[in-house]
């Protein structure tokens, strides 16, 4: 099948069209001929106003509730919710029921995504069924298609990172840390800050996190190994993996889009949608994290979709789950960022997670493998409840007027075009 791409302008540093406005011809999932004004046959022609193209966007950190809640999330639905949000790549964590621990459960979940556009690369637990004690067997699940090993948000002890570190540099696997020692923040709901003296909830305090960091950092420096941390939401946490990359530890670092437009000032209207973790932080905080990704001390930008039903999210602030649904506005959400160019923010959720994670990246060329996102940056819409494919709705950008939109994607020999 021929697909010709009409007047789309070209957003990849890697490509030597970058910035430019071409019509691009892909066959059988190849980028056949890019040029001015191409006069080919095609058996689907793509035009719409303020086209844009990139190479696929990924969501390095989606929480797909499957096997084992369903209810609020399937493979199937999440896959979808990412499809509308132009990614054409998602990694999901493992931490479901049963937890992704074993070669079995990776192809699992590889194997739901084979009739959709948006391929899955899964991470593996960190430990034996997530649970905290015993190194799980990562060489097997890496065979499986397993790209890195976390146990979430559960913590592990030094002992078990220590570990787990020497045994990933062995077989060269990535290890992911979600900084937080709970022992320190408890039942906390929210920042500690003026928010949570101002409300009266229960205060997670940003040590919780940079001693974890610390922690971390010490570990890789002494092991001479590496470690990918998600989630950094705090201006002493960059500030630490700044100093350790300077350093040239091989470190690398994310944060989840929603840190970067919102700050504890939304949790005082007690709208449990904004309650997350790490919880949302300051202002300076923010202004830190974003800083962070200009320079490279955070290496990119992810969702950590956390679909939630009702019965856990619409309770009171201190009762209800944490957690906040993204992937399907994950490009809105990073686009109404200042500070960052479109193509700042584009490799942000496209090149700069696969360099990081170990995945395969390809530039719009001829003879490249056709994954891409086609999209309008300018094109502000309404989000409507009934837009969201995810089975849970738990998201503050309902009813809310955003700002840049995925159009369709094309990856897999497959292409989806979305309608207006």
């Amino acid at each position: 099948m021929k697909v010709l791409i009409k007047s789309c302008t070209v957003i990849d540093s890697n490509s030597p069209f970058n910035k430019k406005v071409v019509d691009i011809l892909i066959h059988d999932n190849m980028i056949a001929e890019i040029g001015e004004n191409l006069a080919v046959e095609a058996d689907k022609v793509i035009a719409r106003e303020n086209l844009h193209i990139s190479s696929g966007w990924y969501d390095a950190k989606v929480n797909f509730q499957d096997p084992g809640h369903e209810v609020k999330e399937n493979i199937i639905s999440g896959l979808k919710a990412a499809e509308l949000g132009g990614i054409t790549a998602v990694s999901v964590t493992p931490n479901t029921s049963p937890a992704l621990s074993n070669k079995t459960q990776i192809e699992y979940a590889i194997n739901k995504a084979q009739f959709s556009p948006v391929e899955i690369f899964p991470y593996g637990t960190l430990t034996e069924g997530g649970q905290g004690k015993n190194i799980a067997e990562y060489y097997d699940m890496s065979q499986a298609g397993a790209i890195g090993f976390t146990d979430g948000h559960l913590p592990v002890s030094a002992g078990i990172m220590y570990r787990a570190l020497l045994y990933a540099k062995n077989i060269n696997v990535k290890i992911i840390s979600f900084p937080y020692d709970d022992s320190i923040f408890g039942n906390g709901q929210i920042n500690e800050s003026k928010a949570s003296v101002l409300t009266g909830l229960k205060a997670i305090p940003s040590l919780s996190e940079y001693l974890m960091v610390e922690r971390e950092i010490s570990l890789v420096e002494y092991t001479e190994s590496a470690i990918h941390f998600t989630g950094i939401s705090s201006k002493k946490s960059v500030a630490l993996i700044k100093a350790a990359k300077a350093k040239g530890l091989n470190i690398s670092a994310d944060v989840y889009a929603h840190q970067l437009v919102f700050t504890d000032d939304e949790v005082l209207g007690f709208n449990s949608n904004y309650k997350v973790l790490p919880p949302l932080r300051t202002e300076d905080d923010r202004l830190a994290l974003i800083e962070g990704l200009k320079d490279g001390t955070i290496d990119f930008v992810c969702s950590d979709h956390t679909p939630e039903d009702t019965e856990n999210k619409d309770l009171e602030f201190d009762l209800a789950s944490f957690g906040m649904i993204g992937t399907q506005t994950l490009f809105s959400t990073i686009n109404s960022v200042k500070g960052l160019t479109l193509s700042q923010k584009i490799e942000l959720i496209s090149t700069k997670p696969r360099q990081v994670l170990g995945l395969s990246t390809s530039s719009i060329n001829t003879g490249e493998i056709a994954n891409l996102t086609l999209f309008n940056p300018k094109l502000e819409y309404v989000l409507e409840n009934s837009d969201l494919a995810s089975l849970s709705k738990n998201t503050p950008f309902v009813n809310k007027k955003l700002k840049g939109k995925a159009m369709g994607i094309i990856n897999k020999g497959i292409i989806s075009i979305f309608e207006d």
